[in-house]
């Protein structure tokens, strides 16, 4: 069975990012692939300050990533790049932590001024700890993702067909990638 781990680099989960992360989850689910989330907030903020690889919570969320065929970095842009609390994560993540695994950086913003966060912030990044199966990502405006009244989140038609359009492919990389292995 495929295995996702989503990486949820905002700092609330009352955030518009929380939009995008449960369309993910929901298509995974979908689709029958186990997944699991790393709150990178949730975890001691002491531990990820301070650098603390041999944290309790910290190895947990590392078996996640290690256990995942999938790895969704989940992200807002904050000054043209990805968050500090998702970078304090990704140094705890073993050297080679993202081998074998089928990358999607999916990345939230204010404008399209931002676009090439991915490109050129996030994805060196990915590519430093092992990953070479990055895939392009999705860069969502923050005006695609509406909070409701209820505080579910309500994605634009167009956003969410391409979101489904880059977790479809996702699936389709990571099981060509596992044939490979």
């Amino acid at each position: 069975m495929t295995k996702a781990v989503v990486i949820y680099g905002g700092n609330s989960k009352q955030s518009r990012l929380k939009g995008i992360f449960d369309r993910a989850e929901a298509y995974f689910q979908q689709e029958g692939i186990h997944t699991e989330a790393i709150f990178v907030h949730d975890l001691p903020a002491d531990d990820l300050i301070l650098a603390r690889f041999n944290s309790e919570p910290v190895l947990k969320a590392n078996e996640k990533v290690e256990a995942a065929d999938i790895v969704v970095v989940l992200t807002p842009v904050y000054k043209a790049a990805y968050t500090g609390i998702l970078k304090t994560y990704l140094d705890l993540l073993p050297q080679k932590g993202l081998v074998g695994k089928t990358v999607l950086p999916l990345v939230l913003g204010g404008s399209f001024g931002h676009l090439l966060a991915i490109d050129y912030a996030l994805k060196p990044v990915l590519s430093a700890l092992g990953a070479t199966n990055i895939l392009s990502g999705a860069y969502v405006l923050d005006t695609q993702v509406e909070k409701k009244e209820d505080g579910h989140y309500e994605l634009t038609p167009e956003i969410s067909q391409r979101l489904d359009q880059v977790l479809a492919l996702t699936q389709e990389e990571a099981g060509r990638y596992l044939a490979l292995r």
